[in-house]
């Protein structure tokens, strides 16, 4: 799935769409994808001056959209139905090595549950096989409309 395809799903845009392809996908079990970290990202600009590495909070949203394209597909709808997935928690994050420029983060999202509108995921993000963080991610799916 590249990011065009990508886009129809998740409602989020440049400069907040933190996945750039899916290279596996199974609905109501798994997704594989990545982010291509850049030196060129804003964020960079102040975390850190002279150290950049990406910030644990975006590693986090990262594996939340992946796991956000992942509920999308597995319901067969999109955010241009009106539907969103936010989130409602975030459980057990570890961060065990630095994402620097350069690196590509691979996210990994895996279903655990799924209760009327709240969806759990097992998420892990790596650089060249080493895992960066892991967290349980709570999703809420909701009618757009109703957010207010």
């Amino acid at each position: 799935m590249n990011v065009n395809e990508i886009m129809k799903l998740l409602p989020h845009r440049y400069p907040f769409l933190l996945v750039d392809r899916v290279e596996e996908i199974e609905a109501n079990k798994r997704i594989v994808a990545y982010k291509n970290i850049t030196f060129n990202e804003d964020v960079f600009n102040g975390h850190f001056p002279g150290a950049p590495i990406f910030p644990g909070v975006m590693i986090v949203e990262a594996m939340a959209q992946a796991s956000g394209i992942l509920g999308f597909y597995s319901s067969g709808l999109t955010a241009e139905d009106g539907k969103l997935f936010l989130f409602a928690g975030v459980d057990k994050a570890r961060f065990k090595n630095p994402v620097v420029p350069g690196d590509k983060l691979v996210l990994t999202s895996e279903v655990d549950t799924v209760k009327r509108n709240m969806w759990r995921f097992n998420t892990t993000a790596s650089v060249d096989g080493k895992v960066c963080c892991e967290a349980t991610l709570l999703c809420a799916y909701q009618d757009r409309d109703k957010v207010v």
